[in-house]
């Protein structure tokens, strides 16, 4: 009785120190019944604690075993369908138990380490295995793990991607190999016809819970809303919103494939605008490190790619040349920290993929934001996800995103500009970069980041491809381009920065700058009066005769030979234009 109260305690203190105040819905129904022995079908919506309601009763389960029986065994197993979800699972387990630790270990086989190398920590008989289903029967296979007389609990998180990722055979081969009689967990987003299939297979007079009636926060928690705009218009807001600042948060925006994901990512970089790259050629390694360093604050945008084809095995042979990894999903039960929007750039295909997509933010009591982007040709699939969120809520159906696309005209020239650079052999070019760029730092630096773990979060995943053509002036946003609509919308750090740099030096400070003991160079507050002077002009003869008393005035206060031979040639290139130049929009321009 002791020992049950020291490990409860302990279980406490780990729950206390992730923040944990009260349970979650899932978490108050479910663990009662899983400590009672139970088989549970649960469907909860995505960011409801899923994890920690199969997590919690396991680790209890394992500590109760250990007061009587002292040979160490695996005891439960936690099948996933991506390599990235059992990277959180384990994270999560690790952390609920950090106050026990040697009594209860946990290890992860789905990454794409070698079955060899994995084989010596299966041989330890870890108290928990997390893997996805292909690896957990190549090591059954293989005799590395053995859970025909030890497992007692069985997990299967999102269920519902489980055989739409190809794992149907994977899992039935896998059943040959456990008990006949353990307890099982069905998690799911949805109760789709696969979960129905598992539960036949896997559970035994299972409790059904069917939590919250809609699949998705109601809007008082997460907004969503839909826009409909055309290729070129997508870019264009996106950039719109990204720049102006008017999107505010953490946000990940979802494309429906990799090239896609490169080439948004090069339109962004011609602006200076920074993203992380998720897609599924990346190295699990490398994948899994973004994703950490995303939660920890590292970056603000992250463009993920929602492959379709890694579901369709039909479409998948058709490109076979690339290498994709099957077991790719991030956004698929992967739990993104904080996560303020998310912007489908590309609308999914399915409505559960749409679920899952959105799923990443407003999870737990947080709010968030979706936006979709809609072409004419997707007004079907939009009014399909209407039907099924109207059918679970009301509160849930998209609303329309009030956003006047003729207020950003200004912009779209700079879009297309951008746009001209990113060429189909630019993003070529990007995608063979970061592939090798992630392939070395994930294998070659692997041994020297074990060594040095605080080198590890000094490597980024955000850095310029510049495959492509980058304009140095579209870095900035001119003034007059932001809408007067927009201005006030804009975020705060911009319209300080913006105002900072167009505000005039006070004359004491423009005359430390430039009078007594500065060298030959022409004092800033110069050309903003000679600018300003201009206006008031309209021949190029009185504006150079208005010049060249300015330019007087500045060299007898100035004894600088330099300074003086400055002016001079200024005044020589005013003289040599007589005529107003032309820029490649038509606007006339004055040659200073």
């Amino acid at each position: 009785a002791e020992a049950a109260a020291v490990h409860e305690l302990l279980q406490i203190s780990a729950v206390a120190d992730l923040g944990w105040s009260q349970p979650t819905l899932i978490q108050e129904k479910a663990i009662p019944l899983a400590l009672e022995g139970k088989d549970l079908l649960a469907r909860a919506r995505t960011g409801s604690g899923k994890t920690a309601a199969y997590a919690i009763p396991i680790i209890q389960r394992i500590l109760t075993a250990k007061q009587s029986v002292g040979e160490q065994n695996v005891r439960a197993l936690v099948l996933v369908p991506t390599k990235e979800l059992g990277q959180q699972v384990q994270t999560m387990i690790k952390q609920l138990t950090a106050f026990c630790s040697r009594d209860v270990r946990v290890a992860n086989i789905s990454g794409k380490a070698d079955l060899s190398a994995q084989r010596p920590i299966l041989m330890e008989k870890p108290d928990v295995v997390v893997g996805t289903p292909s690896r957990v029967l190549a090591h059954l296979v293989a005799q590395n793990l053995v859970l025909h007389s030890s497992l007692e609990m069985l997990v299967v998180d999102e269920a519902d991607l489980l055989f739409s990722f190809g794992f149907e055979a994977d899992l039935k081969n896998s059943l040959c190999h456990l008990p006949k009689i353990y307890q099982s967990f069905l998690m799911s987003a949805t109760l789709s016809e696969d979960v129905q299939a598992l539960k036949e297979l896997l559970l035994h007079n299972p409790v059904v819970l069917k939590l919250q009636g809609s699949q998705l926060p109601d809007s008082s928690q997460l907004q969503q809303y839909s826009i409909r705009c055309e290729e070129e218009d997508k870019f264009l807001l996106v950039y719109t919103l990204l720049k102006l600042g008017l999107v505010r948060g953490k946000t990940l925006l979802f494309v429906g494939a990799v090239d896609r994901c490169y080439r948004l990512k090069l339109f962004l970089e011609q602006f200076a605008i920074p993203a992380c790259v998720l897609n599924s050629e990346l190295p699990v390694q490398s994948r899994c490190h973004i994703i950490t360093q995303f939660n920890q604050g590292f970056y603000d945008y992250i463009i993920a790619t929602d492959e379709q084809s890694l579901d369709d095995p039909a479409q998948e042979k058709k490109t076979k040349a690339k290498t994709k990894d099957k077991e790719y999903g991030v956004s698929r039960g992967v739990d993104f920290h904080n996560v303020s929007n998310v912007i489908n750039f590309d609308f999914p295909s399915t409505v559960e993929s749409y679920i899952h997509r959105v799923g990443r933010t407003a999870r737990a009591n947080n709010p968030g934001t979706a936006l979709s982007f809609i072409a004419h040709s997707e007004l079907g699939l939009l009014s399909e996800l209407e039907v099924a969120l109207s059918g679970d809520s009301p509160d849930c159906a998209l609303k329309p995103y009030q956003f006047k696309m003729e207020e950003i005209e200004g912009f779209r020239y700079r879009c297309r500009d951008a746009m001209r650079s990113v060429t189909k052999q630019a993003v070529r070019e990007a995608r063979l970069k970061e592939v090798k760029q992630e392939l070395l730092n994930s294998e070659k630096l692997k041994t020297y980041f074990e060594d040095n773990p605080r080198d590890l979060q000094l490597l980024r995943h955000d850095k310029d491809l510049h495959p492509a053509v980058v304009k140095p002036h579209l870095k900035n946003v001119p003034e007059y381009l932001v809408p007067e609509t927009l201005r006030s919308a804009m975020h705060p750090l911009l319209r300080r920065k913006r105002k900072r740099n167009h505000k005039a030096k006070p004359p004491a400070a423009a005359a430390a700058a430039g009078g007594g003991g500065g060298g030959g160079v022409v004092k800033s507050s110069f050309k903003v009066r000679l600018l300003k002077h201009s206006s008031r002009f309209s021949s190029r003869a009185s504006l150079y005769d208005a010049a060249s008393a300015m330019l007087h005035c500045q060299v007898s206060k100035a004894s600088k030979p330099g300074l003086v031979c400055c002016l001079s040639l200024v005044l020589v290139s005013l003289a040599a234009f007589h005529e107003p130049k032309l820029n490649r929009f038509g606007e006339k321009t004055a040659v200073i």
